[in-house]
C-alpha cells in the first residue's frame, strides 16, 4: 500500500503543536503516512484543517478522502460549496474535559454566590447560605458530546439538570426537552442557563428579548458555545432590567472582543477570552489518526458533519 499523503492546512502555531504529536499518533495507529504543509492538490489523501489558514477551494483535491477539522465548530466550513469530501469536526478528550471544568466552575461560582465574598469592600456580613445544588435548576442548550458531558458532570454535583436539543434525546439522570415547545419549557426552569449549541441559521440570535423574558427573574447565563447564539443588545437589556443577574461569556461575534465593546466594562458581565475549551494536540491527534484508520478500513467516520444540519 502506498504511503498516505496528509496535508496539514493550519496556521504556523498549530503546526508547532502538531508536527510531532500527529506523526506519533499515526504511527501508533499503524498508519504509514507523510505529513506536510504544502502538497500538490491531486496527491493529497487527507486534509487536517483549521479554517483560519486561508484554504477555501477544495475542488482541486480530487483524491482527498476526508477533511478533518481541528475545530469543534464547523459553521465557517460546512457551507463551502467546493467541499464535497466528508468533513469531520473535532471532539477529543482534552476539549471535553476543559469544557466540563469551565462549565462546572462558573456554575458553582453562581450557585454559591462567590462574587459577593471575593469582592466585599464594605465588609458586609451576610451569613445566608446558598440553596443545596439539588434545589438549583441548571439547563443546557445543546446535547452533543460536550453538552452531555457537562450535563452528567453537573448532575454528579447533584444539580437539577435539564437539557434541550432539536430532536428527542434520552439521557439517564437528565430531564430532556426538544423542539420548539421544549425550548419554551426549559427556559422557564433555568436558574442557570448554559449554551452549547452549534451556530446555524436556526440558532443565530436564538437568545433574544422574547426568550430572555422566559427565564426566571435573576437567572444566570453561561455562553461557552458560539457568540452569535446571543442577541447582544437583548442581553444588555435583560441585564439592565434584572431579568438576568449576571452573564459569563467565552465566545463573541468578533474575536478578540474589541477593547471598546460594552461587555468589557459591564459590571454584570464576565468576559473570558475563548478559553472554556481548547483542543489538545496529543488527544486530538489520536482522534485524527483513528478517523484516517477508519476511512482506510471502510468504517464510519467519527464526528462526521451532517451538511443538511450544519453540524
Amino acid at each position: 500500500m502506498a504511503r498516505l499523503q496528509i496535508l496539514f492546512s493550519a496556521p504556523d502555531a498549530r503546526w508547532e503543536d502538531y508536527r510531532d504529536a500527529l506523526p506519533k499518533a499515526l504511527k501508533e495507529a499503524g498508519i504509514d503516512a507523510s505529513l506536510a504543509r504544502d502538497l500538490p492538490a491531486d496527491t493529497v489523501d487527507y486534509i487536517v484543517y483549521a479554517p483560519n489558514d486561508g484554504l477555501s477551494d477544495f475542488a482541486p483535491f480530487t483524491r482527498t478522502r476526508a477533511v478533518l477539522s481541528l475545530w469543534a465548530g464547523v459553521e465557517s466550513i460546512a457551507p463551502n460549496k467546493s467541499l464535497t469530501q466528508p468533513l469531520t469536526r473535532m471532539v477529543d478528550a482534552g476539549l471535553e474535559e476543559g469544557m466540563v471544568e469551565w462549565v462546572c466552575g462558573h456554575s458553582l461560582r453562581y450557585h454559591l454566590g462567590m462574587d459577593a465574598q471575593i469582592v466585599n469592600p464594605s465588609h458586609a456580613w451576610s451569613p445566608t447560605p446558598p440553596p443545596l445544588a439539588r434545589n438549583r435548576r441548571v439547563s443546557i442548550l445543546g446535547l452533543g458530546a460536550l453538552g452531555q458531558a457537562c450535563a452528567k458532570a453537573l448532575r454528579g454535583l447533584n444539580f437539577d439538570v435539564a437539557g434541550w436539543s432539536r430532536s428527542a434525546r434520552n439521557i439517564e439522570g437528565i430531564t430532556c426537552f426538544h423542539g420548539a415547545d421544549g425550548l419554551n419549557d426549559i427556559l422557564k426552569r433555568s436558574d442557570i442557563l448554559i449554551t452549547l449549541l452549534p451556530l446555524t441559521e436556526a440558532t443565530q440570535n436564538l437568545l433574544n428579548h422574547a426568550r430572555f423574558a422566559q427565564l426566571p427573574k435573576g437567572a444566570f447565563l453561561l455562553n461557552p458555545g458560539r457568540g452569535a447564539l446571543i442577541d447582544d443588545a437583548a442581553l444588555l437589556d435583560a441585564l439592565a432590567s434584572g431579568q438576568i443577574a449576571h452573564a459569563t461569556l467565552d465566545t463573541f461575534r468578533i474575536e478578540p472582543l474589541p477593547r471598546d465593546h460594552p461587555f468589557w466594562a459591564h459590571p454584570q458581565i464576565t468576559v473570558t477570552p475563548h478559553i472554556a475549551s481548547e483542543t489538545r494536540p496529543e488527544t486530538a491527534s489520536q482522534v485524527i489518526a483513528e478517523n484516517i484508520r477508519r476511512c482506510e478500513a471502510g468504517e464510519p467516520l467519527l464526528f462526521e458533519v451532517d451538511r443538511a444540519r450544519g453540524y
